[in-house]
């Protein structure tokens, strides 16, 4: 049985890393794509985890493919395609070390993931499916990534959902918040930042944003604050677990690796309905923790901890 199978995207990002002596940006190429980050993050942390993806026929491809493998998660679900190229995203950072993307995805491997390729064996013996937004932007990985979510509801998995809002991969506003909310039905578990919450409920208010998402079923909702932490909504209850400060490093793969700490201890408990309001805050908490670690690190797999040392 796996704790969690992670379906979506994996790409290289493309990460700033510097300037040369004549000034000309520096690169290095980390592998990434939400996902694919999130399955890497639990199994650091003690998680069985799986991956579905897809990958092209290149270096990059069987570069990121190793990536997995060598961090324990089982990649019998990642599919090499000989006809795309695997995806890039150039990450900028800023001087507080905030992202901005560009994408080189049309066409390319990741959205070419279809519901041929998913390994129902996967997806009907895990704790937590796991989605993402940034593969509803386009099919066929958009009804491949659905179709995943409603193969695992079906077997008795708990649904996860990380809408990951990347304004230069959708047409417009209104078709993405669209996208974005069409999984919310099926969604047990949802992390949202606390920019995303207003394109799923139209509020910055907190507390009246996760009603209206807990009002739709999804039964616990972890809002991410940055450095102040994490908001939460759990059986009508609410609250704040305070973050951990650091200096940063980037803070690409922070959420993904909040979000995979915290689900590495809620597939520990018999579904949902073991979890209490002080184990949960216990969770954000080390989740908190393992966050921070990576902010404090550059690029994402490459800076996310393992158990020992959060421990």
């Amino acid at each position: 049985m796996l704790d969690i199978t992670a379906v979506g995207e994996i790409l290289i990002d493309l990460t700033q890393s510097g300037v040369s002596g004549q000034g000309i940006p520096r690169f290095d190429a980390n592998p990434g794509g939400a996902p694919a980050n999130l399955a890497v993050a639990a199994a650091r942390l003690g998680a069985k985890t799986a991956f579905i993806g897809k990958v092209g026929r290149d270096s990059f491809g069987g570069f990121l493919k190793k990536t997995l493998d060598d961090n324990r998660v089982d990649v019998s679900g990642m599919v090499t395609d000989p006809a795309q190229h695997t995806t890039l995203a150039v990450v900028a950072l800023d001087s507080a070390g905030e992202r901005t993307f560009s994408f080189y995805r049309d066409p390319s491997a990741d959205v070419a993931l279809s519901v041929e390729d998913l390994k129902p064996e996967l997806l009907q013996k895990t704790r937590i499916v796991h989605i993402g937004s940034v593969s509803l932007t386009a099919d066929p990985a958009r009804t491949a990534t659905l179709a995943a979510a409603k193969m695992g509801k079906a077997a008795g998995a708990l649904i996860s959902y990380d809408p990951n809002y990347r304004e230069s991969l959708w047409p417009d506003r209104d078709t993405a918040v669209e996208w974005m909310k069409a999984p919310l039905p099926m969604v047990d578990i949802l992390k949202v930042s606390e920019e995303e919450l207003p394109l799923l409920t139209g509020t910055e208010d907190l507390e009246a944003g996760t009603a209206a998402l807990e009002k739709l079923g999804v039964r616990l909702i972890f809002v991410t604050l940055g450095p102040d932490g994490a908001f939460y909504r759990f059986r009508g209850r609410t609250g704040r677990v305070p973050g951990v400060r650091c200096v940063v490093g980037d803070t690409n793969g922070a959420g993904d690796t909040f979000f995979g700490a915290a689900l590495s201890k809620i597939a520990r408990f018999p579904g949902l309905e073991g979890l209490t309001v002080p184990a949960l805050e216990e969770i954000a908490a080390f989740a908190n923790r393992a966050a921070s670690v990576t902010t404090s690190r550059h690029g994402a797999i490459p800076a996310m901890p393992s158990l020992e040392e959060l421990e």
